[in-house]
C-alpha cells in the first residue's frame, strides 16, 4: 500500500502508542486523523504533526463520534489504515481492601477497551469496503491493540486482561470475515511500554518493570510499536495474527 495517497485513522492518537504511530504514518506520507477525547491535547498534537494531520474530538464508544472521525478523511486521500490505540488500564482487585470490585469499574474497562475497539473496527470496515481495491485486491489494514495481559494478566488486572483477551480473540474471525473485502486485521500485544500511563509511576517502579524484561532489559518504546504497525501495513501476507511486542517478558502474578 502506498501510504502517500491514503489516510489513516488512529484512535487514542494524541499520546503514547497512538501518537508515535501517527508520527510514523505521517513520516511515510500518509494523512492522519487523530481521534481522541475532547479533554486531550488534540489540537497541539495535530499541529505538531503538520498539515497532513487533523484532530477529531470524540469517544470511541460513541457511534456518531467514530463516524465523524471517518468522515474527516480528506477527498482524494481514501481511508487505508485504521489503528485502534484508545484504552485504559484501570487496576482493581476483585476482592480488595474496600470490598468487592464495583461492576461499574469492570464495565468501564471493558466498554472502552473492547466495545470501543469493536465500534471503530466495524465502522472502519464499512468505510473500507467502499474504497477501490489495489492491484493485489487489498483495500486496507486494521491494527488492533491488545496487551500481554491478555495471556498472563497479573493480580488486579481481571478487567483489563478480559478486555484485551477479547480483542486478541476477535482478530482471526475479523480477518476471516473481512477477507472478502480485501481488508487485513492484525493485533499487537505490547508488554511494558513507555506510555503516559507508565509515566505516572515512580521512576524506581518503571526501572523495576523494565528490569523484568529478559532482553532488552528496559521498557518498550512507542516508536517500536509504531514500527510494527508500519510493518503490518507493508507485509501483505500478515493477517489474522496477534503479535507480542514485549522483549520476551512473561508477567509474574503480581
Amino acid at each position: 500500500m502506498d501510504l502517500a495517497d491514503r489516510t489513516a485513522v488512529v484512535s487514542g492518537g494524541v499520546s503514547g502508542l497512538g501518537f508515535a504511530t501517527a508520527r510514523g504514518l505521517v513520516a511515510r506520507g500518509a494523512h492522519v486523523v487523530l481521534l481522541d477525547l475532547p479533554s486531550s491535547r488534540g489540537a497541539d498534537a495535530a499541529a505538531e504533526l503538520g498539515d497532513r494531520a487533523v484532530f477529531v474530538a470524540g469517544d470511541v464508544t460513541v457511534e456518531d463520534d467514530v463516524r465523524v472521525a471517518l468522515e474527516a478523511v480528506p477527498t482524494g486521500r481514501p481511508l487505508g489504515v485504521v489503528v485502534a490505540c484508545a484504552g485504559v488500564a484501570d487496576p482493581g482487585r476483585v476482592l480488595g481492601r474496600d470490598g468487592v470490585l464495583p461492576l461499574t469499574a469492570f464495565d468501564r474497562v471493558v466498554r472502552i477497551n473492547l466495545l470501543g475497539t469493536f465500534n471503530l473496527v466495524r465502522l472502519a470496515a464499512e468505510a473500507l469496503a467502499a474504497v477501490p481495491a489495489d492491484d493485489a485486491g487489498e483495500r486496507g489494514v486494521i491494527v488492533q491493540t491488545a496487551s500481554v495481559a491478555a495471556f498472563d494478566g497479573q493480580i488486579g488486572q481481571a478487567a483489563y486482561a478480559a478486555s484485551k483477551g477479547a480483542v486478541a480473540a476477535m482478530t482471526l474471525p475479523l480477518a476471516r470475515e473481512f477477507a472478502r473485502i480485501g481488508v487485513r486485521v492484525v493485533t499487537i500485544a505490547p508488554g511494558v511500554m513507555e506510555t503516559p500511563m507508565m509515566a505516572a509511576l515512580p521512576e524506581d517502579a518503571q526501572a523495576s518493570l523494565g528490569a523484568q524484561v529478559p532482553f532488552p532489559p528496559r521498557l518498550g518504546r512507542p516508536e517500536e510499536y509504531a514500527s510494527l504497525v508500519l510493518h503490518a501495513i507493508d507485509n501483505g501476507y500478515l493477517n489474522g495474527e496477534t503479535i507480542r511486542l514485549d522483549g520476551s517478558i512473561r508477567m509474574a502474578p503480581r
